[in-house]
């Protein structure tokens, strides 16, 4: 059933501007989106056409970051922009592995939000905030927050395809600090990120995001890499998502837009 009718959907939501996370969500082709998401991403796929495959390598990317963090121990994820849960979400492939792994999931987007409640009413070990990611105090003392995360032991923070979303007059690296401050040594923060490097096309891109309620600005490898202060990359460090540790082995090279990497706490 399309999103437009489904009784969850938050009554005062404005349907005539796009906003990234329904945006994402139709790329991925899922459901819970309106017209105007569906008519940005269609005139996104002419700049960029391999945006739905990019989305894909995002996803995959996510799945192997946080089976490789359960892996090496870690029982609790912060997931900041998660936008709305489709298939594969983070508690779905870290409870799969074990199903005591907590989850805290954060967005401003009502849809996200209200779908994720829906989807997570009965999960005891994941749950949802509608707070804005650049708001670290907020979202790091909510009642949720504060109720299923112990930050007494390692964190994962989670960080996919949101702080392109967040310009540098908000201070992005200050606030990814802030978020490093509140969990322990031997914690972790994932990144994917947006980039122009080797792929010009994502300029005008990033050009067409500045008629939505999200604009973008994309980073270098340098810029990207400056989120990881104060942690040490984990091996094969930042590299373009498809190349962290591939579950096949990648018969093409061609450049990607999104940056990924994984780092553990000093």
């Amino acid at each position: 059933m399309p999103a437009d009718y489904l009784s969850w959907v938050p009554s005062d939501l404005d349907l005539s501007k796009p906003n990234a996370a329904r945006v994402y969500d139709y790329i991925l082709g899922g459901a819970n989106n309106f017209e105007a998401d569906r008519e940005f991403a269609k005139r996104l796929m002419t700049i960029v056409p391999d945006v739905r495959a990019l989305a894909q390598e995002n996803r995959g990317f996510l799945r192997r970051v946080v089976t490789y963090l359960v892996e090496q121990g870690i029982r609790q994820f912060i997931d900041l922009g998660a936008g709305i849960p489709t298939v594969g979400n983070t508690h779905e492939v870290a409870q799969r592995i074990d199903p005591g792994v907590k989850v805290v999931y954060v967005d401003n987007e009502p849809v996200a939000v209200a779908h994720s409640e829906l989807i997570l009413q009965d999960n005891e070990n994941a749950g949802t905030l509608r707070e804005d990611v650049r708001d670290a105090t907020a979202v790091l003392r909510h009642p949720v927050t504060r109720r299923m995360i112990d930050f007494d032991e390692p964190v994962a923070i989670l960080a996919f395809a949101v702080l392109h979303f967040v310009p540098d007059d908000q201070e992005p690296y200050r606030l990814m600090a802030r978020y490093r401050d509140a969990t322990v040594p031997g914690s972790y923060l994932a990144i994917s990120h947006g980039t122009s490097d080797g792929r010009p096309e994502i300029a005008d891109a990033v050009t067409v995001y500045r008629n939505t309620a999200s604009p973008v600005t994309e980073r270098t490898r340098a810029e990207v890499t400056r989120f990881f202060d104060g942690y040490d990359l984990v091996s094969p460090g930042l590299v373009f998502t498809r190349e962290w540790r591939p579950e096949i082995e990648l018969t093409y090279r061609q450049s990607s837009p999104i940056y990924g990497a994984v780092g553990q706490r000093i």
